[in-house]
């Protein structure tokens, strides 16, 4: 029997009627949570996703600031921005879309925004509570792969979890996050250097696949019954369509579960987003 396909889609949407009626009760005691996003430059990709996270945040009722700026923006303009944004008190999170142009450093831009405002989890600040298991953001593609999991009610913990990529953006954050005591799963950690890869994904009872290359997992590297989260997001050159790092046909007649590319991870990532936008708004009262 083929997989049953996880409609991102549709927890997303649970996530963010959830995010929508906490920031009515919010706004109730006069806090509007805003986002600040920041475009350099002209990026096709990069505007459409700064377009869908205007949007999600005016369905949840926050408020978005949306500041475009040229390709040829200074470095130290940018860092000037974000010092203003930080001190802020009606901006709650701060987000600048990547990639940068080439001649802003990526790492300086990202140590530069208050960690309370980093609603990405980018930051080392952010990302050492997430090493440590302390409360802070949840960086938002990882945390919406745990909650899918969580709404199709997948057994995580004592499972053996593959985990295919390294980048600091999902592959590493989502195996601290896996690995915690709350999540209780047995978690290894591949790349596209691994040697044997086949060996390790055989023995996943759920795979992740984050790796960025199309065509990674074929059918005959998914252990029979297993779940396959595919969170690569690939232009195939010449293709005017999307694929992730996953033959979808191949592993849709190995796998329990399997989720498509688009429509699966990806709606979970604003949702998640919004989430934390939110949760931003919400340390206000705390402190």
């Amino acid at each position: 029997m083929p997989a049953a396909i996880i409609d991102g889609k549709a927890v997303a949407a649970k996530v963010r009627a959830n995010v929508k009626e906490r920031v009515e009760r919010l706004k109730e005691r006069g806090i509007t949570p805003c986002l600040a996003v920041i475009l350099a430059g002209e990026d096709p990709g990069s505007v459409s996703y700064v377009k869908g996270k205007q949007k999600a945040l005016a369905e949840a009722g926050m408020d978005g600031r949306d500041m475009r700026l040229p390709e040829s923006v200074r470095e130290e303009e940018l860092l000037s921005i974000i010092v203003k944004l930080n001190a802020d008190e009606g901006v709650h999170g701060i987000l600048v879309q990547l990639p940068l142009p080439d001649h802003i450093r990526e790492d300086v831009v990202i140590q530069a925004i208050d960690p309370r405002k980093d609603v990405d989890c980018f930051h080392p600040v952010n990302v050492g509570k997430l090493l440590l298991g302390q409360p802070g953001f949840l960086p938002c593609t990882p945390h919406g792969v745990l909650v899918l999991l969580r709404e199709l009610e997948i057994p995580v913990s004592g499972s053996h979890i593959v985990v295919v990529g390294r980048s600091n953006i999902v592959g590493k954050p989502l195996a601290l996050l896996l690995a915690r005591r709350e999540q209780n799963a047995t978690v290894t950690l591949c790349h596209t250097g691994t040697k044997d890869l086949k060996s390790h994904t055989l023995r996943a009872d759920i795979l992740v696949a984050a790796a960025g290359k199309p065509g990674l997992i074929t059918g005959n590297m998914v252990k029979k019954d297993a779940v396959v989260i595919d969170v690569g997001v690939n232009r195939l050159p010449g293709a005017n369509k999307l694929v992730g790092d996953v033959v979808f046909d191949e592993v849709l007649e190995k796998a329990a579960w399997i989720s498509p590319v688009p429509g699966g991870v990806g709606p979970m990532t604003i949702a998640m987003l919004m989430d934390n936008v939110l949760k931003a708004g919400e340390q206000v009262l705390t402190t």
